[in-house]
């Protein structure tokens, strides 16, 4: 691809002798380039598709190197003619994740902590932006900042009707007795399977992150929204940060979130989860 060609040709001074496609490109296209000096994975889009993504991503990266998991290191990012980009470290995949390893450094990441609820700035959750507005309290920013706006999104896009829209106003007066009081913990944000990798070692990798400071059942329930992680890999999270009783049955309310973005994103198939624990709850 040409302009691919040209961005590493402007910032690395030399030729690319290699550009594969990567996996896993929903949004963005995504390579694996190979000049004369190293690999590098290159993210591109329409420089007007998604306002500021790739930085927002750059600096999401950059919050997340807080901690001890491995994360790839932002190169440049920036627009050329009509294209956005963003140049990241390669790192060679692996097969096998550690799961335990993977989980204690998981919990170190979350005893990252702030004043409040939210991130200095706003970013995206897949293709849909994300506010992340302080908040001194969970309840009041995952009601405010995270179900209420994607609730009325599915409202305006006829995905929920005004009675469904009242019932997740119901659920979120109930958040104060369905949700323990924690500090915010750094979370990853959208930590799906697909946002997990491994290198060549088996050592976690982190990518495509949403992140802000959060109630950090949050990460695991995202986890556990497709997939699942092994018990004895939770109990590694526990030796070095435990969760409060009950986190298991708490799974369903901390899914809504994502949830109500797949609704958005995907349309209707959602829908039937999403209810399901509106009306659980509500």
């Amino acid at each position: 691809m040409q302009i691919i060609k040209e961005i590493v040709k402007q910032h690395f001074q030399s030729n690319a002798t290699q550009i594969k496609s990567l996996s896993g490109g929903s949004i963005n296209q995504v390579f694996m380039v190979q000049n004369n000096l190293d690999k590098y994975v290159i993210k591109i889009n329409d420089k007007n598709a998604f306002q500021d993504m790739f930085e927002k991503e750059a600096r999401g990266l950059e919050v997340l190197s807080k901690s001890d998991l491995k994360i790839p290191a932002v190169i440049r990012h920036g627009e050329m003619e009509n294209t956005s980009y963003l140049i990241l470290e390669y790192m060679e995949p692996g097969r096998n994740i550690d799961w335990k390893l993977f989980c204690s450094k998981l919990a170190n990441l979350h005893q990252n902590s702030n004043d409040c609820f939210g991130l200095d700035h706003d970013n995206y959750i897949g293709s849909l932006e994300q506010k992340n507005t302080s908040k001194k309290t969970w309840v009041d920013f995952y009601a405010q900042m995270r179900i209420m706006p994607l609730v009325q999104r599915s409202f305006d896009l006829s995905l929920l009707d005004k009675n469904e829209v009242r019932m997740a106003e119901n659920l979120c007066k109930k958040l104060p007795d369905l949700l323990p009081v924690e500090n915010p913990s750094l979370i990853h944000g959208d930590l799906w399977s697909g946002n997990l990798i491994c290198d060549r070692e088996g050592e976690p990798v982190l990518i495509d992150p949403a992140v802000y400071y959060g109630f950090r059942e949050m990460d695991l329930a995202m986890l556990n929204l497709f997939g699942s992680v092994p018990s004895k890999s939770i109990e590694e999270y526990e030796n070095v940060f435990p969760l409060c009783k009950g986190w298991q049955q708490r799974t369903d309310i901390n899914q809504l979130y994502p949830l109500l973005v797949h609704l958005i994103l995907f349309g209707t198939s959602y829908k039937h989860s999403v209810l399901q624990t509106i009306k659980k709850y509500c």
